[in-house]
């Protein structure tokens, strides 16, 4: 019985019928039950290839089951382990995988040709990843020298995008084993594996110069000259989602699998503007978009909105730091909702963003810059939202409520704001000056926030210019005193950190 020989035209499996229970011994051969009627046999391959070589493949169309046989019962094993954990896809279904009752599958090597030429490619460009000669290979199996590993580089990276993230788009095109992200040339950049070169070719051309967030966070990518990618350690810099036992790196005990899945929902980021990428992202729905689309922040579907919205902002110069200036510096990188200097702590503030990720960048910009003379503390709160007074009680104006104020700057989804989001600088973006407003006007008035105007330069068309302080520290009071100052007919001066210096 542990040998059968099985005819592959899907009508003589009657015996296969209905004879694989879920809890059977191991074996190198999997029954996968329930696959989408027009999966291919390199779909099914794909599944797994990570965990070794695959030497055989029936598919049971009729049926949409299949069989797979692994060179050795222990890849099989830790086929079937992490499946467990992770749920299979194959196009956007879950698919169940279980061990089978035969050891090994025979296969009438006639009828089941076309599936053996696509293992024998499949297997050509894994071990060599060199160029098939000569094996006619049907145009679903794998187009010979591509790698399954691809580099992306993030350009205009105004938001962070972490290995979550990419996770979660490039599963869209296939099961993704590996990533390795790291920074080079003050780029983020990633590796990222597949289980089939095929996969890597769909996703680098579904989303190569596409935008993950709203005009911004560009995907150029490339395939890599890696075919496999060697993970020690699963962090957030990088993960093997093959193998859930790797230790984190810094001594903590590696996570367990099914922990690790939980957790990865719960951190990946953030509810931001609206994801730009046509056709990759936009039909994955979201449960209750309509809600999301109302509210302006449709992230990427999948990713909560959620995240800490409250910062705790402490050391500040309680003599001088008011709801209205720690409105304009944090408004910077967010929308500020609210903000509460705390009654018996005046050198401590909550500050209340529109969502997780603006209370994340805020914090990573804004975390000990020097503010009114001191290196001001940024930090997540355990709140959840910022507390306005009761009716009619006065706390001295220390609470602010800033939900309808016309000065956010990310209001509008896709506003240009989203493309200028600097750390503090010395050199500020000056724009919307009137035409009347002269270097020496604008001079004088930055030098009377207490600093020094180092250096000045107007655009072409004098509505914009930069203007050099002496040190970030003035800049940020300039900032603070100036961004929405009324230069007259009806221009408000709006001031933002540049990357230029001039």
């Amino acid at each position: 019985m542990s040998s059968m020989v099985v005819t592959a035209n899907g009508n003589d499996s009657k015996k296969f019928k209905g004879e694989d229970k879920m809890d059977g011994a191991p074996s190198r051969v999997l029954h996968i039950r329930k696959l989408p009627g027009e999966v291919t046999e390199t779909e099914v391959i794909a599944l797994g290839l990570p965990f070794g070589k695959v030497t055989n493949i029936l598919m049971l169309k009729g049926k949409n089951q299949a069989f797979l046989e692994l060179a050795t019962e222990e890849a099989a094993i830790t086929m079937v382990n992490y499946y467990s954990a992770v749920t299979p896809h194959l196009r956007n279904q879950p698919i169940y995988i279980q061990y089978s009752n035969h050891k090994e599958l025979k296969t009438d090597n006639t009828l089941n040709q076309r599936a053996q030429a696509v293992l024998q490619a499949v297997t050509a460009v894994q071990t060599a990843n060199t160029p098939l000669s000569g094996t006619a290979v049907s145009e679903s199996a794998v187009t010979p020298a591509q790698s399954p590993v691809l580099r992306i580089i993030i350009d205009n990276m105004y938001y962070p995008v972490t290995l979550d993230v990419l996770h979660q788009i490039f599963s869209k095109f296939g099961a993704v084993l590996k990533i390795i992200t790291f920074t080079k040339n003050n780029q983020f950049q990633a590796l990222l594996q597949y289980g089939d070169p095929v996969n890597a070719q769909q996703a680098k051309l579904a989303l190569d110069g596409q935008n993950i967030y709203n005009a911004c966070c560009t995907l150029r990518i490339d395939f890599s000259k890696l075919v496999n990618l060697n993970v020690k350690y699963n962090n957030d810099k990088s993960r093997d989602y093959t193998r859930p036992d790797l230790p984190s790196g810094d001594g903590q005990p590696a996570l367990d699998p099914a922990i690790a899945a939980a957790f990865a929902k719960e951190t990946s980021l953030l509810g931001l503007p609206v994801a730009a990428v046509p056709g990759a992202l936009s039909p994955l729905a979201i449960p209750n978009a309509a809600a999301a689309a109302a509210a302006g922040r449709v992230g990427l579907p999948g990713v909560s909105a959620g995240g800490n919205t409250v910062l705790l902002v402490s050391n500040l110069n309680e003599e001088m730091v008011t709801p209205q200036s720690l409105f304009t510096l944090f408004g910077v990188y967010g929308d500020v909702q609210r903000v509460k200097i705390l009654y018996n702590k005046k050198d401590s503030a909550l500050i209340q963003m529109a969502d997780g990720n603006q209370s994340q960048l805020a914090m990573n910009h804004l975390n000990g810059q020097k503010m009114y003379g001191k290196i001001i503390r940024v930090t997540l709160s355990k709140h959840q939202t910022v507390q306005l007074p009761r009716e009619g009680l006065d706390d001295q104006g220390l609470t602010k409520d800033f939900g309808n104020s016309p000065l956010h700057r990310f209001k509008k989804p896709g506003s240009k704001n989203f493309q200028n989001i600097f750390p503090p600088s010395a050199t500020l973006h000056l724009s919307n000056i009137p035409p009347s407003v002269a270097e020496e006007d604008l001079r004088t008035l930055f030098a009377n926030t207490g600093g020094t105007v180092k250096a000045f330069k107007f655009f072409q068309d004098h509505k914009m210019a930069l203007l050099q302080m002496a040190t970030v520290e003035e800049a940020i009071q300039a900032l603070i005193d100036l961004h929405n100052y009324n230069l007259g007919e009806n221009h408000h001066l709006r001031v933002s950190f540049s990357k230029s210096t001039i």
